[in-house]
């Protein structure tokens, strides 16, 4: 499966750079093991997509409601795709 996703510049860079390795996402599709993130870059002050997109593989997913983490939301570990 493969979800296309808005993300906000900052946190795009540190995606791309590899420094964040994470993504925490509402809870609102079927987040699976080895599912594709299509991670499109989002500037909020014009509302409109950069072009920018990079593609991460889902490693592990963390389901809320445990650790403090809201129950409507998922932390999922992500890597370059392979």
């Amino acid at each position: 499966m493969i979800h296309e996703l808005k993300t906000w510049p900052k946190y795009f860079a540190r995606i791309f750079m590899g420094e964040k390795t994470f993504e925490v996402r509402k809870a609102d599709r079927d987040f699976q093991i080895n599912d594709i993130l299509k991670l499109m870059e989002w500037d909020p002050d014009k509302e409109e997509y950069t072009g920018k997109v990079i593609l991460r593989t889902v490693t592990y997913v963390l389901q809320g409601g445990q650790f403090g983490i809201d129950p409507n939301y998922v932390v999922m570990s992500i890597k370059h795709v392979s």
